[in-house]
């Protein structure tokens, strides 16, 4: 059994603030294998968060070593050490060589997890000139982030199984600290007054010898005395008790480095059986989508399979604490997630998107619409509404119908609710896809029109032929009206091109549908600088959201306004660096960079995205256009370790706080999306159309648009005001009613009772003769209720 080594408690509780590491990670890793729920990665040289028994609880700050000879320098890895980094082959390992610039040691340290338990491995090899080593004392420094923060945390140094080791504790969630080597000098503090990296930094010997240290931002120090040997492995393992944190470190390390490494490639090498071979339509030689396919996999958690993060990242970190590292990018987004999975099934890989599908339908809400984000374990974080996130899963559903890959499993209930929350809620979403703004959306748009078409398409295949030309006519009026609600005539950001795209047409949920177009309407930024104007004509800012209705098959590529559109975006929002083209998200972004180059603090300034020069690639090919540029672009905003960022610097080089142009900022590294992404697009290329392009989709509005029904909408929710003669008006509601209607202002009544579909929809459809000129007026009667609702409505009818 552990017992605990004394009871001298360190000074200076609790510590300074807790902050986490910066968000723009070299490298990644895992084992392939489902028993080791463990994941780390790596800044800088050093391990920083792992994440530990599921993929979105990130355990630690990061773990480095301090060297010193005890008289005359203190080295920190991260900070004063030159370090170079180079991924395993086909597997999420690393080896790192760091160098003490002045010459006198350098070490090797290759960084895998146990292939089957929750234990980093970190093999690590000094050489140098004999007696420079002999006097070399290394420290190893952990500082534990338990269940997702800095404080809290308690600190021990323990005996078991002979030998003293490290360990911490909260809210039982245990790790364990060992090396292969003994510690000759072991250590808990308080960071920032009694933690190793104080004591050793002020007289270059490690001084103090601390039993525990509880209830704050602690560190963990040991010191590893290098003349029983060169080499050794550090072991850091995790349990939900101490007995299992320590056992699994035990065993961990009680195995050859090289057996457990040769276990962990031989898991990756695995993988590749699901991998189709896409190499030849990269221009890297595959190195990127290699790199992509295990990137995307590694996102997926072991406990709740079929999940899948944004980033195993917290974007600049470095200035967040405990409440902001929560918001970091290990949750589910269910847009992303769904990218995520439809990018490896571009790979060939069908059974994790059906988990993710089969995840998604388990965390669906019972109105049908799916939480903005949330942990594993499907509680929400965020609370707003984006409607692509409840289109997606739909779309996801209907591309593993189309290739067969559902199985058992029936989507069918998902894909009803998801759809019906559609046509409840929309057209106006509470946030875009960039999760700020509420309003006409129209990559938004783009999505509920392809979601719909998809869920009309279930419904068909299981003969209800009533509801599936209720939902194609609903994608109908949506369609006929995009431009209405998201083009503006007076536009000015580009010289003689005042037609196009916006970014959104802001409105609240509600209110009653928009006519004219988008000319006065101002829009609310998030995110800006200090000093800097909140509000803008929403005419005047742009995004190339629209390229969505070209990839799913609404509007063709030659389009006269997406093509004027383009030449919009292109003038305002593109950005030349020596990495590659790329894209901002929209004029007057604040999310990204500050001016100054310093983190984003709730405000800054919007950099340049990767990932919109994939989704570009993708309209190139649909357009006959150069493509392989786009490609190659995306391959050139790789980090070396071919990690894609979600932004990259778009100024010049600011070298002292290591900003490249064209290289990743402090933001997310890696963003799986913009992996899925690069993925489809190489996918794309080998078929020769978009890879997201959806035929029933394209056969309505691309082809001969004989299906395509004049239609206009009418609910409680959103009341239409206008129609237009010829149209059919269809009035919604969510319980049984009668209408009682009339073209001729009362002279003569009509009533009608309403239909039901599956999708909980009641509604009405009224046909607006051509010649009508007079208004149409009309109120209900609530069957269940009895009663007659107490005001009428009324609807100018206009061309």
């Amino acid at each position: 059994m552990a017992t605990f080594r004394g009871q001298s408690e360190a000074f200076g509780k609790p510590g300074i603030e807790p902050r986490w590491t910066h968000g723009d990670k070299n490298g990644i890793g895992t084992a392939y294998s489902d028993s080791s729920g463990l994941w780390f990665t790596i800044w800088n040289g050093i391990v920083t968060e792992v994440y530990y028994p599921t993929v979105d609880r990130p355990q630690i700050r990061d773990l480095q070593y301090m060297i010193s000879d005890g008289e005359t320098f203190f080295h920190e890895e991260k900070s004063y050490l030159e370090s170079t980094i180079k991924p395993m082959d086909r597997a999420l390992g690393y080896t790192i060589t760091s160098k003490d610039p002045q010459g006198r040691y350098s070490f090797t340290k290759e960084i895998i997890t146990d292939p089957h338990q929750a234990c980093l491995l970190q093999h690590t090899c000094f050489t140098g000139e004999p007696e420079q080593l002999s006097r070399l004392k290394v420290y190893v420094l952990c500082a534990p982030h338990l269940n997702c923060g800095g404080w809290g945390n308690n600190g021990y140094v323990i005996e078991a199984a002979g030998r003293q080791i490290l360990v911490a504790e909260k809210n039982g969630a245990w790790l364990a600290l060992a090396t292969t080597l003994p510690f000759s000098k072991l250590s808990c503090g308080y960071v920032g007054s009694s933690d190793g990296w104080t004591d050793v930094a002020d007289n270059f010997k490690m001084d103090w010898q601390f039993d525990r240290a509880t209830g704050g931002n602690v560190a963990l120090t040991g010191e590893i005395e290098l003349g029983s040997g060169n080499e050794f492995t550090v072991g850091l393992s995790f349990g939900d008790s101490l007995h299992r944190a320590l056992t699994t470190l035990l065993q961990a390390l009680g195995v050859p480095f090289r057996d457990q490494m040769n276990r962990f490639k031989a898991q990756w090498l695995r993988s590749e059986n699901t991998r189709d071979n896409l190499r030849d339509q990269s221009c890297d030689g595959g190195c990127l989508y290699y790199t992509s396919h295990n990137v995307i996999l590694a996102h997926e958690d072991k406990t709740f399979q079929g999940a899948l993060i944004a980033s195993l990242s917290i974007p600049w970190g470095e200035a967040r604490g405990d409440q902001e590292g929560e918001g970091g990018y290990h949750l589910v987004w269910t847009r992303d997630m769904v990218q995520s999975a439809l990018g490896l099934l571009a790979t060939g890989n069908r059974s994790t998107p059906l988990r993710s599908l089969i995840y998604l339908a388990t965390s669906q809400k019972a109105d049908g619409s799916f939480a903005q984000n949330f942990w594993i374990d499907g509680t929400p974080f965020w609370q707003k509404i984006q409607l692509d996130e409840v289109a997606f899963p739909i779309m996801l559903a209907e591309r593993l119908a189309r290739l067969d890959c559902l199985f058992q499993f029936d989507p069918y209930a998902m894909v009803l609710r998801g759809a019906g929350y559609l046509l409840q809620q929309g057209p106006i979403t509470q946030q875009e896809r960039w999760e700020e703004s509420s309003g006409y959306s129209p990559s938004t748009l783009a999505t509920n029109i392809a979601a719909i078409i998809c869920a009309a398409q279930f419904a068909r295949q299981r003969g209800d032929e009533p509801t599936a030309i209720f939902l194609e006519e609903h994608a109908d009026f949506l369609e006929d009206n995009v431009e209405n609600w998201t083009v503006t005539k007076e536009g000015t950001l580009l010289a003689g091109v005042p037609r196009h795209f916006v970014r959104i047409n802001p409105a609240t949920p509600g209110d009653p549908l928009s006519e004219g177009g988008v000319t006065e309407q101002r829009l609310t930024l998030t995110s800006q600088p200090s000093g800097s104007p909140w509000t803008y004509l929403a005419r005047e800012i742009v995004d190339p959201g629209f390229l969505e209705l070209v990839r799913y098959g609404i509007r063709k590529p030659d389009d006269p306004i997406i093509v004027d559109s383009l030449r919009v975006v292109d003038a305002t929002l593109k950005v030349e660096t020596p990495s590659g083209t790329c894209w901002r998200r929209y004029n007057h972004d604040g999310y990204g960079q500050r001016a100054d180059g310093g983190p984003y603090l709730g405000e800054g300034q919007g950099r340049a995205w990767p990932l919109l020069a994939g989704e570009r690639g993708h309209y190139e090919l649909a357009a006959g256009g150069d493509y392989k540029k786009c490609i190659r672009d995306m391959e050139g905003f790789a980090t070396p370790t071919q990690l894609l960022p979600e932004q990259v610097w778009d100024e010049d080089d600011r070298p002292e706080q290591f900003l490249k142009k064209g290289r990743a900022t402090g933001s997310a590294v890696p963003l799986v999306w913009a992996h899925a992404e690069y993925v489809k697009l190489l996918r794309s290329t080998k078929e020769g159309k978009p890879f997201d392009l959806i035929p029933a989709v394209d056969a309505r509005y691309r082809g001969d648009r004989a299906r395509v029904r004049k239609i206009k909408v009418w609910s409680f929710g959103y009341n239409a005001t206008t129609v237009k003669p010829g149209y059919r008006f269809r009035i919604m509601a969510e319980a049984s009613f009668r209408l009682c209607w009339s073209l001729n202002q009362w002279e003569q009544k009509i009533e009608t009772e309403s239909k039901r579909v599956p999708v909980g929809i009641h509604y009405v459809d009224l046909k607006i003769p051509p010649e009508q000129k007079a208004p149409l007026v009309f109120t209900f009667y609530w069957n269940q209720a009895g009663r007659w609702e107490d005001r009428h409505f009324t609807v100018e009818v206009r061309a």
